[in-house]
């Protein structure tokens, strides 16, 4: 199984960008900047961010620099529903200067004060009841709990004996209110607001630190979380030694404007976003090599290998990927190699990951339901790891190859087309999906095949998938499917018959003789033509059995259909057709030939080659 956290080793060479991003961040030598880190859902913009300050940290190391930089990482998310967004921000940047005047020793008195103003404006803006309150510099919650005691008091609704503890509740709000008002200042919200700024800036410089915060997972949350988000950045942004990096999807987030400004038209939204961004950047899309490397190094990741080598590998790995460019390959050669190089030997087992990887690496790139993206390729692999393990548990043998190729059609591939191949599978005596065996010849010809409709793909799934090894024409993939019950159950036509039904299929296919006591008109009182056609796709599966058309049992059965309704008859008429004509006997003509719809096919058997002389002639016979 793989981890979906971010994470601070890179697969795929997004240390280049990574290293751009902190480039920009130290050239702007104290000056405020604005990044945002963009890119859609799963593509890494978590893991980038985790990379940025990776670079920024080894920086400092660096002892020829003199940069200092604090970092606060906030999850608006994880507030989401719990606390105000914007509030949040602001306590957290706090806290963290805080902290780091303690561990100085220096700059206590400047961030003490910007801790005081960002406490009275979460207190001011947590309940906005009268502009009263705020013009007064008076916190709402403190103004709402004296006029609840006075209201009280006046309405008698407090006794006598409890008078002692209300007057003492009102001489400590009286100190609460004595530490907020000062009669030499006349407080609102917006002197507190540039208040706030300035010693937030007058704190940054006594420090002597850069403040980087990154903001994460922003796409995640509800408009009002993103934009109260937004909004406390912007109370941060363009002060000096002020870096702020902002990782969501920019769709999402104009999305979010849009919606909280009901009405704003695009070009304002646009603009809006534009005004907290001031550099964007993209997380790199995957091509074919670098969804390769990915699941390479995810396969090592979760190898015996030591550290130490999967660190080397990673190395290499990342190194060859910034020269895909020049015509160099992350593929599996590239990956037998590196065992020479390294000096060392991958167990049998990696290397047929390795080869999966290769094979698969196409499909993933192109497919429209994965795109090359990493959290999509992850999940991928876990839901593959989970089948197999209850291939295991149970005694399910499921070729781990094959189930791969079925869980990549179940995600990618056309729902519905999914769930004909889930029915096929289900309803055939042997769990092969044999209709698959023409396009699978077609595909590897380098033919296109001539598909149904329901399996036609725009973005050429469909053939990729069929290219894909290994064949499952000729394969029981009844295992397979009872292994992935959690993505759709096993549901075979039988489960919808009704128990007369049943009874006359069980009938059919089992024991002819005795179901041909039954007489047609019964059959149609009580069972449905939908259920009939049920009932003969699983007799003429059986009959598909027979390699000899003379007088076998099962076509007693399937004659017995026949007669209940004429579709029912064309069915049976188009499976003899459609038979080898050498595998037709001379005993079945006598059997069929009083039947109504058999007359023009015996026409047909007696005129064209390939049919024997003696079904010939008993045709002839029977003509007379």
């Amino acid at each position: 199984m793989w981890s979906d956290n971010e994470t601070e080793r890179d697969f795929l060479n997004f240390s280049g960008t990574a290293k751009t991003v902190a480039e920009m961040i130290l050239q702007a030598s104290g000056r405020p900047v604005s990044i945002g880190v963009s890119g859609q859902w799963g593509v890494g913009k978590s893991s980038m961010i985790k990379l940025v300050q990776l670079e920024l940290n080894q920086v400092e190391t660096d002892e020829s620099t003199d940069k200092q930089f604090i970092f606060v990482e906030f999850n608006a998310w994880l507030y989401q529903g719990f606390d105000d967004a914007r509030a949040a921000l602001l306590e957290v940047i706090a806290s963290t200067l805080a902290d780091e005047a303690k561990k100085r020793k220096k700059g206590i008195d400047k961030v003490s004060d910007f801790l005081k103003r960002v406490r009275w404006l979460r207190v001011a803006n947590a309940v906005a009841e009268t502009t009263g309150a705020l013009a007064l510099g008076i916190p709402p919650g403190i103004f709402s709990s004296v006029t609840s005691v006075i209201e009280k008091l006046k309405d008698g609704e407090i006794a006598k004996d409890e008078f002692d503890d209300t007057k003492a509740s009102i001489v400590s709000l009286k100190n609460q209110l004595t530490s907020f008002i000062s009669p030499k200042e006349e407080n609102s919200p917006p002197k507190e607001i540039q208040a706030l700024r300035d010693s937030f800036e007058s704190a940054l410089e006594e420090l002597e630190i850069t403040l980087v915060v990154f903001v994460d997972d922003l796409d995640r949350c509800l408009p009002k979380t993103t934009i109260s988000t937004l909004e406390a950045i912007r109370l941060f942004l363009f002060l000096k030694n002020t870096a702020f990096v902002i990782a969501a999807d920019d769709k999402m987030i104009k999305h979010a404007v849009k919606t909280h400004f009901e009405g704003l038209e695009e070009e304002l939204v646009t603009n809006y976003f534009d005004k907290l961004i001031q550099i964007p950047i993209r997380v790199p899309a995957l091509g074919t090599q670098e969804v390769k490397a990915y699941l390479f190094m995810l396969f090592i990741e979760n190898s015996d290998l030591g550290d130490p080598v999967k660190e080397k590998i990673r190395s290499k790995v990342c190194e060859q990927l910034t020269q895909t460019w020049q015509g160099k390959r992350v593929d599996k050669l590239f990956m037998t190699n590196l065992q020479t190089d390294l000096n060392v030997k991958f167990s049998s087992e990696l290397v047929a990951r390795i080869d999966t990887a290769d094979r698969l690496a196409k499909i993933m790139t192109t497919s429209n339901s994965i795109k090359g993206n990493p959290r999509l390729i992850k999940r991928f692999l876990n839901a593959l790891s989970i089948r197999m393990a209850i291939s295991k548990s149970q005694g399910v043998d499921v070729d781990e190859a094959v189930l791969i190729k079925l869980l990549l059609f179940e995600r990618c591939g056309s729902t519905k087309a999914y769930d004909d191949l889930r029915v096929k599978i289900t309803d055939s005596d042997n769990g092969k999906p044999v209709f698959l065996k023409a396009w699978e010849d077609q595909a590897e010809n380098g033919k296109v095949p001539s598909l149904d409709e329901l399996w036609e793909s725009k973005d050429g799934f469909t053939l990729d998938w069929l290219s894909l090894p290994p064949r499952l024409s000729d394969t029981d993939l009844r295992g397979a499917l009872y292994v992935s019950r959690e993505y759709a159950p096993m549901i075979y036509s039988d489960d919808k018959l009704t128990p007369e039904a049943q009874e006359l299929l069980s009938a059919l296919t089992d024991n002819p003789d005795m179901a041909l006591t039954k007489t047609v008109s019964d059959m149609k009182k009580n069972v449905s033509l939908a259920e009939m056609n049920i009932i003969m796709d699983k007799v003429l599966q059986k009959a598909r059995l027979e390699e000899e058309w003379g007088t076998p049992k099962i076509l007693e059965s399937c004659i017995f259909l026949s007669r209940a309704d004429l579709s029912l008859a064309e069915r049976f008429k188009a499976f003899l057709d459609g038979l080898p004509p050498a595998s037709i006997k001379a005993g079945l003509i006598p059997k069929i030939a009083d039947e109504s719809w058999a007359s023009s096919l015996l026409i047909k058997w007696k005129s064209e080659r390939g049919y024997s002389s003696p079904v010939k002639k008993a045709i002839s016979i029977k003509n007379k």
